[in-house]
C-alpha cells in the first residue's frame, strides 16, 4: 500500500484510465467503510481510500475537535486489507489558496441534517468537488446512512464528472444500529438505548407497509424515541427518490437525527 498526501503525487503514481475505484473517508474506520472497501474491490482494479476529517462541514468547533480520529490503527486496517492507495492530504493540500470551503445550496434543500447543521453540506460539497477534481475514479463508494449527503452530491456534483456515485447499504450491528465513527463515543448506556432507537424505526417501517396509514403514528414513535435521547432534531417522512413529502408505500423513508449524551447520530430506514 502506498501512502501519498499530495494531489500532484497521486496523479503521478495512478493511471486514472484504469478501473479505480475510490473510497473517501474521515477514517476511524468500522465494518461498514470494510463494507465499502470490499464491494470497491469487487467492480474495481485498484482502489484509493482517503481519510481526512474536513473541517469546513462541521458547524461546531467542538465537533470537530471531538470527532474520533485513530490513525495508526486505520492504517493496520488498510495494509491488511491489501488497499494500492491511502491518499492522507492535509487542510492546506486539500484548500490551496483561493480554493472554495463551501458550495452553495438551494434553500429548498435545506431540510433535514442541512436544517439542523448549517454549512455541513456545504462543506461536503466543496470537498468532494476538490476530491473529484483531482481523483478522476471510475467509481466512488458511498455508504447510505449518510442518506441526505448522497442525494445532494448527485444532484450538485454528479453531471460535472464521470465518475459513478455507487450506494451500497448501510451496516449495522446485531442489534440494528448502524455503524458510525461517533458509536465509538457513546458509554454502554447511550449505545442500548440507540439501538432500542433503531428497532423503533424498524418497528415502525414494518407497521407503514403493512398499512399506509400507520404513518399517522409517526408522532407517537417521536414520543417513544424522546425517552430514549436527549434530543430528537427531526424524525420524518420522506420521498427516498427526491426527498418531498410526497410518499407513497413504495417510495417512503424513515430520516432521524437525534443526540445523546451530546453525541449526535443519524438513520434512515
Amino acid at each position: 500500500m502506498k501512502i501519498i498526501k499530495s494531489f500532484k503525487v497521486l496523479k503521478k503514481e495512478i493511471n486514472f484510465n484504469d478501473n479505480i475505484g475510490f473510497v473517501p473517508t474521515m477514517g476511524s474506520l468500522h465494518n461498514g467503510h470494510l463494507s465499502l472497501i470490499d464491494i470497491a474491490k469487487k467492480k474495481s482494479k485498484k482502489i484509493i481510500v482517503s481519510i481526512f476529517v474536513n473541517p469546513s462541514q462541521f458547524n461546531d468547533k467542538k465537533d470537530f475537535n471531538n470527532y474520533p480520529r485513530n490513525l495508526k490503527k486505520d492504517i493496520l486496517i488498510l495494509k491488511r486489507l491489501k488497499i494500492d492507495f491511502l491518499f492522507l492530504p492535509n487542510q492546506k493540500e486539500v484548500y490551496k489558496k483561493n480554493i472554495s470551503k463551501k458550495l452553495i445550496i438551494t434553500k429548498n434543500d435545506k431540510i433535514l441534517c442541512a436544517k439542523y447543521r448549517k454549512g455541513h453540506f456545504e462543506g461536503v460539497l466543496a470537498v468532494v468537488k476538490r476530491l473529484l477534481v483531482n481523483i478522476p475514479s471510475k467509481y466512488m463508494f458511498l455508504g447510505e446512512k449518510d442518506f441526505q449527503q448522497i442525494y445532494l452530491i448527485k444532484k450538485y456534483l454528479k453531471k460535472n464528472f464521470s465518475t459513478k456515485i455507487i450506494s451500497c447499504k448501510t451496516v449495522r450491528n446485531k442489534n440494528q444500529l448502524p455503524l458510525s465513527s461517533r458509536n465509538s463515543l457513546l458509554n454502554n448506556s447511550s449505545l442500548k438505548k440507540s439501538e432500542k432507537i433503531s428497532k423503533l424505526l424498524l418497528q415502525f417501517k414494518k407497521k407503514i407497509i403493512s398499512n399506509f396509514k400507520n404513518i399517522n403514528l409517526l408522532n407517537d414513535y417521536k414520543n417513544k424515541i424522546s425517552y430514549l435521547c436527549d434530543k430528537i432534531e427531526y424524525l420524518e417522512i420522506r420521498n427516498k427518490n427526491n426527498l418531498s413529502t410526497k410518499i407513497t408505500r413504495k417510495n417512503f423513508k424513515l430520516l432521524i437525527a437525534y443526540k445523546i449524551d451530546k453525541i449526535r447520530l443519524i438513520d434512515n430506514i
